[in-house]
């Protein structure tokens, strides 16, 4: 007989896959796809343009539509320069909490929902469950919209999902949409004994992160105190930044991401237009002393928004497995916009506090863990309902 793992040794395996964003997740793929292979679960892949990542998709039960999505996201962020106690790929158990990389963010999800997507086929559930695993989720969820579209020829068309991203198993109903833009500016080297004769990539750049800060603060004073999202308006962000050749050199490059995170009253491509607005300006400064400066923005992703459905379904079954009355909006993004944009009935519910996410120590409870189990075999119990 085909080994069962439990959701705790399929945990483990989770994390011991390095799959880092910047790096493939083909070998936690292929092991997931033979495990349930294993299982008679046939699976397919969408990779993306490299070939060197994918994400998976998989169906139990009936081959009948109107089954529940259990989708979670492969990669994990890096933990480069992060004071871990623990190795981060290999879940460490101590004082009630799992600690390891993506262990909150969302390898636990995905092992509880993988534990669960056997035991469909196992029981042979009436009403079928689909197992979605992307790519790339933490460089701007820019892997779930391609296998969405993908999976609509290989299985059938499901009701609703649940997107497990850390809630402590609390409803979130809403969440903000953002945009992202990889930017280059391109200056001018010269000394800086005469910088007004070159364009300095790096202060020029500064004149558009200025123009964040200055938006946010004015953002703070405009916004909605009824307004449920924490902070309660847009806001612009710059994580990191690269440029500069030599202290006395202005420099030639910088390059950066700028980020929007936006209330639903605001949409995603008025703040596109208005980040590009501010670039063709700080643009057309740059040209005026060196016509070959310029700045290089692309669109990294454009995440739409998850709005509160009017007696949702996939809502009010997470009412029923969990036992929760409430519900919530984060200023977080994740998948759940995504698949509600392609006409899924959409909730965010997962183990995990979001406070752990992308920390050094990364851990889950092993209550919320075990919690998931239970959840888990009440989704059998529903989905084996006449």
């Amino acid at each position: 007989m085909t080994d069962v793992l439990s959701p705790r040794a399929l945990l483990d395996k989770l994390v011991s896959f390095p799959t880092v964003s910047r790096d493939s997740n083909l070998a936690l793929v292929d092991w997931v796809e033979d495990y349930l292979g294993t299982h008679g679960i046939a699976c397919h892949r969408d990779f993306d343009e490299t070939g060197q990542k994918a994400s998976l998709y998989a169906h139990a039960g009936p081959e009948v539509a109107g089954g529940v999505i259990l989708s979670g996201h492969t990669d994990v962020v890096p933990v480069d320069g992060q004071a871990w106690v623990t190795d981060p790929f290999t879940v460490t158990e101590k004082d009630g909490k799992l600690f390891g990389r993506g262990t909150c963010d969302m390898k636990g999800f995905d092992a509880l929902a993988i534990w669960a997507t056997v035991e469909a086929q196992r029981r042979g559930v009436t009403r079928p469950l689909q197992l979605c695993l992307s790519r790339d989720e933490e460089i701007g969820c820019v892997g779930a919209p391609p296998m969405i579209e993908a999976m609509q020829a290989h299985m059938p068309r499901a009701a609703l999902a649940i997107i497990g991203e850390p809630t402590n198993w609390g409803i979130v109903n809403g969440h903000k949409g953002g945009v992202g833009f990889d930017l280059h500016f391109h200056g001018f080297e010269v000394h800086s004994s005469i910088a007004y004769t070159g364009v300095s990539a790096i202060m020029e750049a500064a004149r558009l992160i200025d123009w964040a800060n200055r938006t946010n603060e004015e953002s703070a004073t405009r916004a909605d105190p009824k307004n449920a999202y924490d902070p309660p308006y847009t806001t612009l962000h710059v994580g990191m930044i690269q440029g500069g050749t030599a202290h006395n050199i202005t420099a030639k490059d910088c390059t950066f991401v700028l980020s929007a995170r936006c209330v639903p009253e605001e949409s995603n491509a008025e703040w596109a237009a208005r980040i590009t607005a501010e670039i063709q300006r700080i643009e057309a400064g740059m040209k005026a002393v060196r016509s070959e400066a310029w700045i290089e923005a692309n669109p990294r992703w454009d995440v739409p928004g998850l709005a509160a459905e009017q007696d949702g379904p996939a809502e009010a079954l997470v009412r029923r497995l969990t036992g929760e009355n409430g519900s919530g909006v984060v200023s977080y993004g994740t998948e759940a916009g995504q698949f509600q944009a392609a006409g899924y009935s959409a909730v965010v519910c997962g183990p995990g506090n979001i406070a752990q996410a992308h920390q050094p120590n990364e851990y889950l409870t092993v209550a919320q863990f075990e919690q998931g189990q239970v959840m888990m075999t009440k989704l059998l119990d529903h989905l084996q309902e006449a």
